[in-house]
């Protein structure tokens, strides 16, 4: 038996005991988990009415890192001990998306964590085509930043930064700070960050951010024109709901690029102020293909990811966290199976 975290339904996320799986297929893989983290997905989840749907009894947990323990007859390249990272998102490579190289488009894809069980549990099963190696010495709470760094890396690559450009954030989660050390990385000219948690606000300096405003005591528009001169060349909306705020933000001839999600949010915007100033918009939906260039960010230390972990958990104590994730108190969270 093992001990793993279930999903049942809005608000459901009960610790249970179940059975440790199995290899049943030739192409699978039996893992042990070594840690796990918890994404703003899990939380919209399990939010009443959800922001993303997953399936009633998998377990969750789509970040995790984990040891090879065994697998089946028709993988090759991974050897019990190694260690591996995790792709949840598997996709069919038979649909008209996957064919033309856009498997992040799959409209057939499932995903470990969410539809199918995922990494909180001490024990998991996945398919070999999903496990990406990377070298043992790479610390733990480096590695466990593969997935979301890996869909950041996609959006990035989208963001069209030129050397030089004035970026600014909306949101100093998980997926916002890693924004900011990647456009640090890339050679931004100024990086700021708009987030209301002052926990997360002093997390966003120590992540590369030159300028962080409390939306709640400045006016963002006026305070990123004085700041930037004539607007941002770029804004990233980390949130999901922040579409009309970017488009105050953004200078004319600017780029936005939409990363959050969350099904339950409209926005109303102008169109006519969308063509008038040309601005790009751009959506970017999780990896895209960023696996490999990701692993080899994580097995150099230029970005400073260990800086945002700020609560480090059992297995057990994942329902008590949930709030302070919540309230923005918890960034990266990082959980120990056993």
């Amino acid at each position: 038996m093992m001990k793993c975290a279930v999903f049942h339904g809005p608000g459901g996320l009960r610790i249970e005991q179940r059975p440790k799986p199995e290899i049943r297929q030739n192409g699978d893989v039996l893992l042990r988990v070594e840690a796990a983290s918890i994404c703003g997905t899990d939380l919209h989840i399990l939010a009443d009415p959800p922001g993303h749907p997953a399936t009633p009894g998998s377990i969750l947990g789509h970040e995790y890192v984990a040891e090879v323990l065994d697998a089946g007859d028709g993988v090759d390249g991974l050897w019990a001990g190694s260690r591996v990272v995790v792709d949840p998102n598997i996709t069919c490579g038979r649909c008209a998306y996957c064919r033309r190289g856009a498997a992040n488009l799959c409209r057939n894809m499932t995903t470990l964590g969410i539809f199918r069980d995922g990494g909180f549990a001490e024990y998991n099963v996945a398919p070999a085509t999903a496990l990406h190696p990377i070298r043992k010495d790479i610390p733990l709470e480096r590695a466990i930043f593969a997935e979301p760094l890996s869909c950041v890396l996609n959006g990035f690559n989208k963001a069209g930064l030129k050397i030089g450009d004035n970026a600014v954030i909306l949101g100093a989660g998980p997926i916002g700070l890693l924004f900011s050390m990647l456009f640090r990385a890339g050679g931004a000219g100024k990086v700021g960050i708009s987030e209301v948690s002052p926990v997360r606000r002093r997390l966003a300096s120590l992540a590369g951010a030159d300028q962080v405003w409390n939306p709640r005591e400045v006016s963002l528009p006026e305070s990123v024109r004085e700041w930037s001169g004539i607007g941002a060349d770029i804004v990233v909306d980390s949130v999901g709901s922040l579409l009309a705020e970017a488009l105050r933000l953004v200078r004319p001839g600017g780029r936005i690029l939409l990363f959050g999600m969350n099904q339950q949010a409209e926005s109303a915007v102008n169109q006519y102020d969308i063509t008038r100033q040309e601005i790009s918009i751009a959506g970017s939906f999780i990896s895209g293909g960023t696996f490999p260039q990701t692993v080899a960010a994580l097995e150099n230390s230029r970005l400073p990811l260990e800086s945002i972990i700020t609560h480090r958990i059992g297995l057990d104590g994942i329902n008590s966290i949930l709030p302070a994730m919540k309230s923005g108190d918890a960034v990266e969270v990082v959980i120990r199976p056993e």
